[in-house]
């Protein structure tokens, strides 16, 4: 299947295909295939799995798997019975039995462990009791400890390795059995059960780690794809707000010189004339802002935008909203001081949004904007003449917009009427000790 679009954001037009297959970690399968290579500390020890994986066939189910080894335990342990030592007791109808009872038992090992190996037990109890030795004849109950251990837990397996190895001392002390040394044979037959369960454990150990690290991969690489959309979304509803500001402020004041334009063609050419030459600067001014915004979303991170408007440039943003009919006059006061970038970049578009509010909603002549420094903080006023219910109904994103501007800087807003009538914003925001 063709691949597109992009798989950690969960973005349409992706899909498997023969080259791109979620590789299997410990019978798990991760939700994509580079995750273990972006899983951190934990790719070393997962890698080694996947390789394994992919070139083993999958083992036989349980039920096939326990047939399987019984039957090789079988034609071990039987070869075993079939011929003892001379001066022992040779196979008999009870050996058979006793072989018969524990190979048989093997082939439920999966299903209960414990059981096969107290029959399995008891069956290698019972020949070394019986007088028949060999040393072939553990072989069942060996495979039944390990199955003990692998599939259980750590103090299931100690538990059972106090018993087999005391099970096993006391029937090597009623037997006689010798071994190598008189004196040393209850001790060597106390250690031997211990061989499998170590094992076991050992296997167990190794596969709850492995798995571990698959669980923390996949964890890792959810935790990474939620941070990428997490991102993703910022930088989304950043690049609205930067749209908003600049389409919002821009068109609306072109609308409004169009107007003009139109009321005073025939009446006041030159009027209208004018009006058209600010819909012009109006325009070009929206298509830079557009080109800078816009420049985020190229793949060439290199790519050169225009630097992000700042405090100067007031007094142009001041003039495109005179050349739409409503008077502004503008104060700023920053002591000569250089202020952060972002702070000037978030104190121009809450003027710009609310000089659009007063271009669209509020029906104003005047609009008075103040941009002083007060101590460490930049305070921002925007007042206007207008109704201040029709800017309170308007709605949109405009209102949210300033306050999220005020909030990315660590600032704060408020908007609501004038205690002299109107409409006034008013923000202030920490400038920090230092500029941008």
């Amino acid at each position: 299947m063709r691949r597109s679009g992009c798989p950690a954001l969960g973005l349409p037009g992706y899909g498997p295909s023969s080259q791109h297959r979620p590789p299997r970690v410990g019978g798990r399968i991760l939700p994509s295939s580079y995750a273990l290579h972006e899983c951190g500390p934990y790719r070393e020890f997962v890698t080694p799995t996947v390789f394994w994986t992919r070139r083993i066939p999958w083992p036989l189910p349980p039920p096939l798997a326990d047939l399987a080894i019984a039957a090789v335990v079988a034609l071990f342990t039987g070869s075993d019975a079939a011929v003892n030592d001379p001066g022992h007791r040779q196979a008999d109808w009870v050996t058979w039995l006793l072989f018969a009872v524990s190979v048989g038992a093997l082939l439920v090992r999966s299903r209960w462990p414990v059981a096969v190996a107290l029959v399995t037990g008891a069956a290698c109890a019972g020949w070394a009791l019986y007088g028949h030795i060999g040393e072939l004849l553990n072989l069942p109950v060996m495979v039944a400890l390990y199955a003990v251990a692998v599939q259980g837990n750590r103090r299931r397996t100690v538990r059972t390795a106090v018993v087999a190895a005391l099970a096993s001392g006391v029937v090597s002390l009623i037997a006689g059995i010798e071994v190598a040394q008189p004196q040393g044979a209850p001790m060597l037959e106390m250690l031997w059960p211990l061989v499998p369960l170590l094992l076991g454990e050992v296997v167990r150990g190794r596969r709850e780690l492995l798995g571990e690290y698959a669980n923390r991969a996949v964890r890792a690489e959810a935790e990474r794809e939620r941070e990428a959309r997490r991102k993703v979304e910022q930088e989304r509803v950043r690049i609205a707000r930067e749209l908003h500001d600049v389409v919002a402020h821009t068109v609306s004041a072109m609308t409004v010189q169009a107007g003009l334009a139109l009321d005073a063609f025939d009446t006041r050419p030159e009027l209208a004339r004018e009006a058209m030459r600010q819909v012009r600067t109006s325009g070009k001014e929206a298509v830079r802002e557009l080109r800078s915004t816009v420049g985020v979303l190229r793949e060439d991170g290199a790519a050169r935008t225009d630097p992000a408007p700042r405090l100067a440039q007031l007094g142009e943003l001041a003039e495109r909203v005179r050349g739409a009919g409503v008077r502004v006059s503008l104060r700023t006061d920053t002591g000569g001081r250089e202020l952060p970038q972002l702070v000037e970049l978030a104190a121009y578009r809450i003027v710009q949004e609310a000089l659009t509010n007063v271009i669209k909603h509020a029906e104003a002549r005047h609009a008075a904007v103040w941009v002083a420094l007060n101590g460490d903080r930049l305070v921002v006023e925007v007042t206007d003449d207008g109704s201040a219910m029709s800017q309170t109904g308007s709605g949109g994103y405009g209102l949210v917009g300033m306050r999220e501007r005020a909030v990315s800087v660590d600032g704060t807003l408020r908007a609501g009427p004038s205690p002299g009538g109107g409409w006034q914003v008013h923000a202030t925001l920490p400038v920090g000790g230092s500029a941008a």
